[in-house]
């Protein structure tokens, strides 16, 4: 015999192989479908409600590995029954028809029920044939390369429901796919994912989206960036916060500004960290610029910014004394960023701030890490004096 190889697109859908083999000695004949594509990331389950002869008539793409049921039968043909076709919904009905009457012979001879019972059951699916009255086809396909025409596309229609699904470690195992016997790390889909959420702009308060990230640092821990962007103002910014406790100890990081390539390093500098310049006599409190995960030269530009942007520094209402310190402080924080050497100082209580080592992991001679012991006052601005963590649920109970 010939077989035809024939490389298509449906409309809506993907390309596909058919195959056509005919045979002139005996006139018997058969057609196939192979998914041209790859195994898709999801399996897909059409529901179909058929309540008229033109439903009979939707084309359908049904693989090997794809089951077809009508619950209103109790009719189900199992995956890897049949091979691959490109159909109809009542070509689907006729091949089923045509594959239970094929040994109805040898079944009266042997035994009269069955072959009774089987015979109404065909009775029944060729009445569906009909639309007499409305049934529901259902083809789920774990690979997703199977496929249900829906005659109003591109728009929606009511009559059909894709559902795109998980698939469970057996369906894999059944299209040969490996199969990770851990179970799915719930932390670990957060680090390659962008969370996003909707909020209002601090602005012009209009509906803005805020993405969310969960980024590890190299030689440090991670941490959380938000930024949120509005399309109404143009307004920008972002955030970090710590992705960790609060450490055991503070952290008090020196750098020795030597070289403009120390503009380029990376920075985290955290909700409670407090910067410090001796050179300039220039000291940021805790809070001031919140959480900012920059290099050093960005730092320095939002330093710049936070005082040019003040309107009771620099503005006209401003002393003319004022002005001219203000103005000689932010030539000399010029100069810092290549001309001047300086140290820049972080000092977080908190121990979640950073200030890259590009020496990493030996050690860095114009960086000096300092850990310490947190007073009084510093732990109670970060609320750990308050703070109960061990002993207190018989006080509660008792309480109660």
């Amino acid at each position: 015999g010939v077989t035809r190889l024939l490389l298509t697109r449906i409309p809506f859908f993907k390309e596909i192989i058919v195959s056509s083999f005919s045979c002139d000695n005996c006139s018997w004949s058969n057609t196939e479908i192979q998914s041209a594509g790859r195994i898709q990331e999801q399996g897909v389950r059409y529901t179909l409600a058929v309540t008229s002869r033109q439903d009979m008539n939707r084309e359908v793409v049904k693989t090997d590995c794809a089951s077809a049921r009508i619950p209103e039968l109790d009719f189900e043909i199992p995956a890897f029954s049949q091979k691959g076709v490109l159909t109809t919904i009542e070509g689907i009905i006729d091949r089923a028809v045509a594959g239970l009457e094929q040994d109805q012979p040898a079944r009266r001879a042997m035994d009269k029920e069955v072959a009774r019972k089987i015979d109404e059951f065909i009775g029944k699916l060729r009445q569906l044939k009909e639309v007499s009255s409305p049934f529901t086809f259902i083809l789920d396909d774990p690979s997703g390369n199977s496929f249900v025409e829906n005659p109003q596309a591109p728009q929606k229609d009511e009559a059909l429901v894709v559902t795109h699904y998980r698939r469970s470690p057996q369906q894999c195992a059944l299209l040969g796919l490996e199969v990770d016997a851990r179970p799915p790390d719930a932390a670990e889909d957060l680090r390659d994912e962008v969370l996003q959420f909707n909020t209002n702009c601090p602005e012009c308060n209009a509906p803005a989206s805020t993405n969310m990230k969960l980024v590890q640092i190299p030689h440090f821990k991670e941490v959380i960036i938000m930024a949120t962007n509005c399309d109404s103002c143009g307004h920008r910014t972002n955030e970090v916060k710590s992705g960790g406790a609060i450490e055991p100890q503070g952290t008090r990081i020196t750098l020795r500004i030597t070289d403009p390539s120390d503009m380029t390093r990376d920075i985290l500098k955290s909700e409670t960290c407090s910067v410090e310049i001796p050179e300039l006599e220039f000291e940021l409190g805790m809070g001031a610029l919140g959480g900012k995960f920059t290099t050093l030269e960005g730092l320095l530009k939002d330093i710049r910014d936070l005082v040019e942007k003040n309107p009771f520094t620099l503005g006209d209402s401003s002393m003319p004394s004022r002005t001219g310190k203000l103005q000689e402080f932010i030539g000399k924080l010029q100069d810092v960023k290549g001309k001047s050497q300086a140290h820049f100082i972080m000092d977080d209580p908190a121990g979640n701030s950073y200030l890259q080592n590009v020496y990493a992991p030996e050690e860095d001679p114009e960086l000096s890490v300092q850990r310490y012991e947190r007073t009084f006052q510093q732990n109670d601005e970060l609320g750990l004096n308050d703070m109960k963590t061990e002993g207190y649920e018989p006080e509660v109970a008792s309480g109660r």
